[in-house]
């Protein structure tokens, strides 16, 4: 999208013309910086988006997403902040970032989605150290066999394979020098479930 159909989405969403100093003012940049970013079809930025919508009280992130295919969705640089007393707490340090809803397996605009960071080997070579993960928040369905999923134990978070055996989950890692590993039936209530991993944005590294 680029400043003149930013603008125009503005005009829609309020009623009235956004002019470019009005436009400029709310993105606070200078009236020619406008102007010579329209000539030069400049694309705007996911924080332009954030301060047009703080600036004019409207939500533009989900107009977007429709138009362009791609939905806005929580990026957690630092992962999670903490994990206790069977809750989880995410950090508040976030930016949103637009993903292709066809990166999105299962893509839902009802289902709620994250972004966070990979880190280790324990999972490769399906997930490798540096990734962006898609998380799709749970919501209380039954563990999918052998789906990859983000969870806590222990007060560690992993992203792991998972199964259900009985009443007992099996773990399990993709990279063959990490163990199978097994959550007995008295301590399964001592996993807390975060979500599916349904996508992933591959590092450059």
């Amino acid at each position: 999208m680029n400043l003149d159909e930013l603008r125009n989405l503005i005009s829609d969403n309020i009623g009235v013309p956004v002019n470019q100093s009005l436009l400029a003012e709310s993105l606070g940049i200078t009236r020619q910086t406008i102007s010579n970013r329209i000539k030069n079809e400049s694309e705007v930025t996911v924080s332009e988006l954030q301060k047009a919508e703080c600036f004019f009280n409207i939500s533009l992130f989900n107009t977007t997403a429709n138009q362009e295919g791609l939905t806005y969705v929580d990026y957690y640089k630092d992962v999670f902040a903490s994990c206790g007393n069977g809750s989880i707490v995410f950090s508040s340090e976030k930016t949103k970032l637009p993903i292709s809803t066809s990166m999105i397996t299962g893509y839902s605009k009802n289902k709620l989605y994250s972004v966070i960071n990979a880190t280790g080997n324990s999972m490769a070579p399906t997930i490798s150290g540096g990734d962006k993960l898609i998380v799709e928040h749970w919501n209380g369905d039954q563990i999918q066999d052998n789906k990859i999923y983000v969870f806590c134990y222990n007060s560690e978070f992993f992203v792991k394979r998972l199964s259900k055996n009985i009443d007992e989950i099996i773990i399990k890692s993709d990279n063959p020098e990490y163990r199978t590993r097994t959550i007995s039936a008295k301590s399964v209530n001592d996993l807390i479930l975060i979500g599916k991993i349904v996508g992933s944005v591959k590092s450059l590294d």
